[in-house]
C-alpha cells in the first residue's frame, strides 16, 4: 500500500519540473481563487475571462521581441492589460455602456489581435504555447516570477480587504466616499491583471482564469461566509493544480487541460452535494417538511 502511495503521490516529485511545477500552481492557488471570490461577489465572474483575453496582444508583442521570454511577455502582457481595462472603462464612462459590454467587446479585438500577431510571427506549436500554456515547461526564472506576483496580490489584497468587502456588501456607502471607490475598482482590476499575466506561463490565456473561477464558483455550494469562501476556493485550487498535475504525469496528459478538467470536476460535484444551493440541497429542503408533517 505504501509503495503503490508512494509511487503516485511522492515519486513523481523527485523530477525538478515536477517539483517547479507544483510550488507555481500552489503560488497561483493561493492567489487567483480569491480574486475569483471577489468577482463573483461583485457580479462580475465574465470580466474575468474578457481580462485573460484582453493580455493577449501585449504578449504576442514580448514573444514577437524577445520571444518565450516570460519577462518581457509578462510586463507588456501587463501594460496591455492595464491599457485594456482603461480604455473599456473610459468608453464606459463616455458613452454610456456598460462596462462589461464595452469590456467583452475590447476582449474579442485584443484576442483577435493577439492570435494575429503570433501567427505573423511564430509557429502553430507557438500559438498553443501561449494560449494553453506549459506548467511542466516552468524554470526557475518563472517560477520566481508567479511567486512574486502571487506574493504581491495577496499582500495587496490584505491592504485593501476591508474596502473589497464593504463594496461588494454595500456599493453605495463607498460612492459616497469620492473617489476612493473608483481607486479600488481600478486597483481590483489591476490584480485580474497581474494574476492572468502570472497565469499564462502555466494554464495559456484562454485557461488561466479557470483556476480563478472554477474554485470561488464551487465554494459557493459550500459557504455562505467570505472567510469560508475564500478559503474553500484556495484548498479546490490546490487540489485541482496538484491532482491535475499527478494525472497529467501517470497518464501522459496534458497538464493546463487535466488541472482545469479536476476544478471542473469539484465544480459539479459540488453543485450536485454542496451545502447551499446544490441539487442534494434542494432535494433535502423537500423532503423535510414531508417527513415534519409526517411525525406530527
Amino acid at each position: 500500500m505504501w509503495e503503490l502511495l508512494d509511487s503516485w503521490l511522492i515519486a513523481p516529485f523527485d523530477y525538478g519540473f515536477m517539483r517547479r511545477a507544483v510550488v507555481a500552481g500552489l503560488a497561483l492557488s493561493l492567489a487567483a481563487p480569491t480574486l475569483g471570490v471577489f468577482l463573483v461577489l461583485r457580479g462580475m465572474s465574465l470580466i474575468g475571462d474578457a481580462m485573460a483575453h484582453a493580455i493577449l496582444p501585449g504578449v504576442a508583442l514580448g514573444f514577437l521581441l524577445a520571444g518565450f521570454s516570460l519577462p518581457v511577455m509578462s510586463i507588456s502582457g501587463i501594460i496591455f492589460g492595464v491599457f485594456v481595462a482603461l480604455l473599456a472603462g473610459a468608453v464606459s464612462k463616455m458613452g454610456g455602456q456598460r462596462e462589461d459590454a464595452a469590456m467583452a467587446s475590447f476582449f474579442i479585438i485584443s484576442l483577435a489581435a493577439g492570435v494575429m500577431l503570433i501567427s505573423l510571427g511564430g509557429s502553430s506549436v507557438d500559438l498553443t504555447h501561449v494560449l494553453f500554456g506549459s506548467i511542466l515547461a516552468i524554470n526557475s526564472t518563472a517560477l520566481l516570477l508567479i511567486a512574486s506576483i502571487s506574493t504581491l496580490i495577496v499582500i495587496i489584497l490584505a491592504v485593501i480587504f476591508r474596502a473589497l468587502v464593504v463594496e461588494c456588501l454595500d456599493p453605495l456607502f463607498l460612492r459616497g466616499q469620492g473617489r476612493r471607490n473608483q481607486w479600488i475598482h481600478s486597483i481590483f482590476l489591476g490584480l485580474l491583471v497581474l494574476n492572468l499575466t502570472a497565469g499564462f506561463q502555466t494554464l495559456g490565456t484562454l485557461m488561466a482564469v479557470g483556476l480563478m473561477m472554477l474554485p470561488a464558483t464551487s465554494a459557493r455550494f459550500w459557504s455562505k461566509r467570505l472567510e469560508g469562501l475564500i478559503g474553500i476556493a484556495i484548498v479546490l485550487a490546490m487540489l485541482a493544480s496538484t491532482g491535475g498535475l499527478l494525472l497529467s504525469f501517470h497518464f501522459d496528459l496534458p497538464s493546463g487541460p487535466s488541472i482545469i478538467l479536476l476544478a471542473g470536476t469539484g465544480y459539479l460535484l459540488s453543485a450536485l452535494f454542496g451545502r447551499y444551493h446544490s441539487l442534494a440541497a434542494r432535494l433535502r429542503r423537500k423532503t423535510t417538511p414531508i417527513e415534519t408533517q409526517s411525525l406530527t
